[in-house]
């Protein structure tokens, strides 16, 4: 394992941030600023107002998204702000561009009232392709996202819900197809903010039944209460056996589990508890779970964080760039479920032969951003 913490921060400080802007046209000499600027640029503003449509041929909208944050939820690391929430969104930008020649740009938002950050994105949103939410927290996230995916004409997409969920997806089915599980296995989901609420919905969607959810208080379930909105419906369609408790209850004979939570918080015991050759996706970040190295010292066959410096890494980053490469080629104005667990075979197809410690494509694999891209039709 590498520190890589004083290197980040000298990175950053050195470059001042990971993002500049350049123009795509040379400016060098009389005739070029005319055509680019006045008084030639006047002639494609007319164009646009005729036909609202122009824009998206006429202008950086083609090819453009905002990376949207309140920094409520930024990483594992909680409530920074927005300005903390910079060098995240920069980085997301960063990843577009390299991965998907997608253009991005941070908007870190000084709000963290749902109605105020729909206005703001739905008065910004027309000199953009695409909406890409991030890091803001549940139970918000998701009436921001309904609302915007209604009331905009152009795709809006939670990575930390969306993205997370096919690329958990399509690493479960290629270490199922490892494990050679016959059987309808038993999930245990721990975290039931954005990403756990949405990976257990796409797992259900796909044809997953047996799962419980977990949060911090321990097992959900219909008669617990002070639950919100979004833990009270997935209390509905989850935790068939009836299951109370805490996570250690929950995990007892469970095949798999999925860990979108906390450090620390998945113990060798618990995963002893578990059946034979159990799946552990711990992918609380930057600290797991559990550590791979404990997971599979307690019997599990597979381990899989969200660190790129361990095996089986579960990352975004192999599944975002592509959703908006496709929905920007095919102009998408809603990303659906049906196109989230094509993307998700999709990505598992990526690895002709899956192993114990290769499940997923790397993030520097580009056949990952064509396989998703293609999806999204």
């Amino acid at each position: 394992m590498h520190n890589y913490n004083a290197k980040a921060l000298a990175l950053h400080k050195k470059f001042h941030g990971k993002l500049s802007i350049e123009s795509k046209v040379d400016l060098d000499s009389k005739e070029a600023l005319s055509i680019a600027y006045t008084p030639g640029v006047a002639q494609v503003c007319k164009a646009i107002s005729k036909d609202k449509k122009l824009a998206r041929e006429y202008t950086i909208k083609r090819n453009t998204i905002a990376i949207v944050s309140d920094g409520s939820a930024i990483l594992g690391l909680g409530n920074l702000g927005p300005l903390a929430a910079i060098p995240v969104m920069e980085g997301k930008a960063a990843l577009f561009k390299k991965f998907a020649n997608v253009d991005a740009f941070p908007i870190c938002l000084d709000t963290q009232d749902a109605e105020e950050i729909i206005k703001t994105v739905k008065y910004i949103a027309p000199i953009f392709g695409g909406i890409n939410l991030e890091d803001i927290s549940a139970p918000r996230c998701f009436e921001i996202e309904k609302r915007l995916r209604k009331e905009l004409d152009i795709p809006v997409f939670h990575d930390d819900q969306h993205g997370t969920a096919i690329v958990v997806l399509a690493g479960l089915i290629n270490a199922l197809n490892v494990r050679g599980t016959k059987n309808e296995p038993r999930i245990v989901v721990n975290g039931a903010g954005a990403a756990g609420i949405s990976i257990t919905d796409l797992l259900l969607k796909n044809g997953f039944k047996d799962i419980t959810v977990c949060d911090s208080k321990g097992v959900i379930h219909e008669s617990r209460i002070g639950l919100n909105s979004q833990k009270r419906l997935i209390a509905k369609k989850t935790n068939s056996h009836s299951l109370r408790g805490l996570l250690k209850d929950a995990i007892a004979e469970a095949d798999i589990f999925i860990g979108v939570s906390a450090k620390n918080v998945l113990t060798e015991s618990m995963v002893r508890s578990m059946n034979q050759n159990p799946i552990i996706f711990a992918m609380a970040n930057p600290d797991p779970e559990i550590l791979p190295d404990n997971a599979l010292r307690a019997g599990a066959l597979i381990a899989a964080t969200g660190r790129s410096d361990y095996p089986n890494q579960i990352n975004n980053v192999i599944a975002f760039p592509g959703v908006f490469r496709g929905a920007l080629d095919n102009q998408i104005r809603d990303i659906t479920d049906s196109m989230l667990i094509k993307a998700a075979k999709n990505l598992a197809h990526c690895v002709t032969k899956p192993s114990k410690n290769n499940i997923l494509p790397k993030p520097f694999d580009s056949q990952s951003v064509r396989a998703v891209a293609r999806a999204m039709r």
